[in-house]
């Protein structure tokens, strides 16, 4: 399998033919997934998905790269995680939620579901203002 193949659903038989799934579309629902969970700040993108964006269309895939290969599926993940957060217990249960999700929804299991966390997201406490003491 090349990159921009479909996958082929194993295991289902409708009757009235095949069922492909695209790439994207395991790349949105890795988004989704990853985004779900408590502790994940925001999906990393790059230029051109940061444009689509602002042009009002959501881009729900990014910051997710998925490779299909003989050996299976890849998916990659980037995001930046919240200040304070344990990172191992968010990236488990990140990959754990991308893997289940990806199995309800498309009968397909992830080979690999790798976690790269690329920032860290802090609070943007509203600054008070300064009062000058008065001598």
């Amino acid at each position: 399998m090349s990159e921009n193949h479909a996958l082929e659903m194993d295991g289902y038989d409708g009757g009235l033919g095949k069922v492909e799934i695209a790439p994207e579309v395991i790349e949105v629902i890795a988004g989704l997934a990853a985004s779900e969970v408590e502790g994940i700040a925001q999906m990393r993108g790059n230029f051109a998905s940061g444009v689509v964006e602002k042009l009002g269309k959501k881009n729900h895939g990014k910051g997710v790269k998925v490779e299909l290969s003989e050996d299976g599926i890849k998916i990659d993940v980037y995001c930046l995680v919240k200040f304070g957060i344990s990172i191992p217990k968010v990236a488990q249960e990140a990959q754990d939620n991308i893997r289940q999700t990806l199995l309800n929804m498309t009968a397909l299991d992830a080979n690999e579901v790798n976690i790269h966390i690329v920032g860290v997201q802090f609070e943007t406490a509203k600054a008070e203002p300064e009062v000058e003491e008065q001598l």
